[in-house]
């Protein structure tokens, strides 16, 4: 059955967000302290896992997603090694820059996108976007309320905002911001990583909690930074479509 012909919501769920949650368990566990206490090569299995579902996932979506995946990639390694190693915004278990994070990012965002687009979904478009934004509001406030979380909070309601103005990429952005506040409580739980007690920890007044709530803002720069690389590898294409949503607004 075709992904983006299923008629059925929980399958969808189930072959995007479901599968890439529980790689989330499988994957993280396997750099986590756990292995740590059974082998050195803890973080090498991690890798080698990251990699060979990378490889399947790539040669089983369409060739624009496969563009979008490498892009992913290639920015993955740009913003992590910005923000955990030059900027210090973050720390991995190892100090360095784990080889699955920066696949593992494109993974994540191909996972999104297409339960976003999928037709299943965008049938109770309106009705997720409401849950997922009250859902998410909720989770930064007991964040906020029990943990201290004032730079998870800042940045989820920096992000609420922004996407208040953008209907179009909602869904996809509110469901990014679930993904990754997943993501990051398996990945500190495992000790995989782990996030300083102000944000940088150069900034006193913003306090933050290991995770920071909101630190899916973040993603929104790899999700640009894709669609940035293919309007100038694809600028015919992609003035083509601009016309075409153009077109379809001023008809309705």
């Amino acid at each position: 059955m075709s992904l983006f012909a299923s008629k059925s919501a929980i399958y969808t769920t189930y072959k995007t967000l479901g599968l890439l949650y529980l790689f989330f368990v499988v994957g993280l566990f396997l750099d986590s302290f756990y292995m740590v206490e059974i082998t050195e090569n803890a973080q090498i299995y991690a890798n080698a896992l990251m990699l060979f579902v990378f490889t399947i996932t790539f040669f089983k979506v369409t060739k624009r997603i496969k563009k979008q995946m490498l892009a992913a990639v290639l920015i993955g390694f740009f913003g992590e090694y910005l923000f955990s190693v030059l900027m210090g915004m973050y720390t991995y278990r190892l100090g360095n820059v784990p080889l699955y994070i920066p696949f593992g990012h494109a993974f994540v965002y191909i996972a999104v996108l297409c339960f976003s687009k999928a037709a299943s979904i965008k049938k109770h478009r309106i009705l997720l976007e409401k849950v997922f934004a009250n859902s998410i509001f909720m989770y930064a406030t007991l964040f906020l309320i029990f943990k201290n979380d004032v730079f998870g909070f800042v940045m989820t309601i920096t992000t609420l905002l922004i996407l208040r103005n953008k209907p179009r990429e909602r869904l996809f952005y509110l469901t990014m911001y679930i993904s990754v506040a997943v993501l990051e409580i398996i990945g500190t739980t495992y000790e995989c990583w782990w996030w300083p007690s102000t944000a940088w920890n150069v900034i006193p007044f913003l306090p933050s909690y290991n995770p920071p709530s909101g630190i899916s803002l973040f993603y929104f720069l790899l999700d640009l930074g894709c669609l940035w690389v293919y309007k100038k590898r694809h600028k015919i294409t992609w003035k083509r479509m601009k016309n075409i949503r153009k077109i379809r607004l001023e008809n309705s």
